[in-house]
């Protein structure tokens, strides 16, 4: 920052540049009116007002997401204008809080110029979600068109229903619903591919921005293992401080690590459990062999009579149970749907 080696020194494209171009500045940066504001609320009341009926409510999205890159927009310049104050103020302290300070300066400017460029990649995905809400604009006359007709058909069959105007209607209406079906389908790709392109955007840009923060999140801490933050008596005085080519070296570590980072080498990536979690303990193969086990039957408790004598209990539309084979018999004693009577057997 203010003496020394700063990370803004050289604009080399790192290696997520080279593999994926950085997107044009955002289209939102440096406009007069911001979130809060008196503008900014009227801009999204009359937009989700006057907008077709079909895209309100992208409309509405769009212009929050506007206000979303405006707010990291101001978030970004706070953050270079606090580095630069930081690494100020480190000047008038000891040698050792003044080079401590200053790196500690460059590393949030850094990240300052991070929410920059993740304004740019979020802009991305605003501005694909807004073509969507174009499609979905321009389908809606065919729409308001086809519910007229069909009005203007119902109201003829209502009043003149041998009007030589109603054939001529319902041809109209042939036509009218061909073309629908091609603009409800294209609406309907659009849609689709349109989406996935706007949030794998806006995902890719939240990897690459949270892990490039971690990244300065460590070096960050490790330069504040070179303060000495032990305690001094009175009178006591300080060692010399000569940590100056250890803050430096990394300072330059913490370039090389974000200049080296692709999306293909992200630390963090997503454990998923769609159907069986086996990475949870589940066994998947011993669910199945479970299954394929039938349970035993438990033995069914034979009854007494009050002379202590076994009851057996027949059909009225079948023989007598004892005298019918075993599986015929396990059939008949699952069936519920027929009266059951006691059957006293001979002593």
């Amino acid at each position: 920052m203010h003496k020394t080696y700063s990370l803004r020194g050289t604009r080399a494209p790192t290696a997520s540049q080279l593999r994926d171009p950085p997107p044009p500045r955002a289209t939102t940066k440096g406009r007069f009116f911001g979130k809060g504001s008196i503008g900014s609320h009227f801009k999204i009341r009359t937009a989700h007002a006057f907008a077709p009926e079909m895209a309100k409510q992208l409309t509405q999205l769009v212009k929050y997401e506007k206000n979303i890159l405006k707010a990291m927009e101001r978030s970004a310049i706070c953050k270079r204008d606090s580095a630069k104050v930081l690494s100020l103020w480190g000047m008038e302290n000891d040698d050792d809080v003044s080079d401590i300070t200053d790196k500690l300066g460059v590393l949030i400017y850094e990240l300052g110029e991070l929410d920059d460029q993740f304004i740019d990649r979020y802009d991305q995905y605003r501005l694909t979600l807004k073509s969507i809400r174009d499609v979905e604009s321009g389908v809606q006359p065919s729409r308001d068109r086809k519910a007229r007709l069909q009005d203007k058909i119902a109201m003829v069959k209502f009043r003149e229903p041998d009007s030589p105007k109603l054939e001529l209607l319902e041809q109209e209406m042939v036509r009218v619903e061909a073309e629908s079906l091609v603009a409800e389908a294209q609406l309907s790709n659009i849609t689709r591919s349109k989406l996935r392109a706007a949030f794998n955007y806006q995902f890719d840009s939240i990897i690459e921005h949270s892990e490039k923060m971690a990244l300065i999140g460590g070096y960050g801490k490790a330069l504040l293992e070179l303060l000495d933050d032990s305690p001094l008596t009175p009178g006591e005085t300080r060692p010399a401080y000569d940590g100056y080519e250890a803050s430096k070296q990394i300072i330059i570590d913490c370039e090389n690590a974000l200049n080296e980072w692709t999306l293909d080498s992200a630390q963090v990536k997503p454990t998923l459990s769609m159907m069986y979690p086996e990475d949870a303990g589940f066994n998947h193969q011993q669910y199945i062999d479970d299954e394929e086990e039938e349970p035993e039957e438990e033995p069914e408790e034979e009854e007494y009579d009050s002379n202590g004598n076994p009851i057996e209990y027949f059909d009225e539309e079948e023989q007598y149970i004892d005298q019918q084979p075993w599986d015929a018999r396990q059939h008949q004693q699952q069936r519920n749907n027929h009266q059951r009577m006691p059957y006293q057997m001979k002593a």
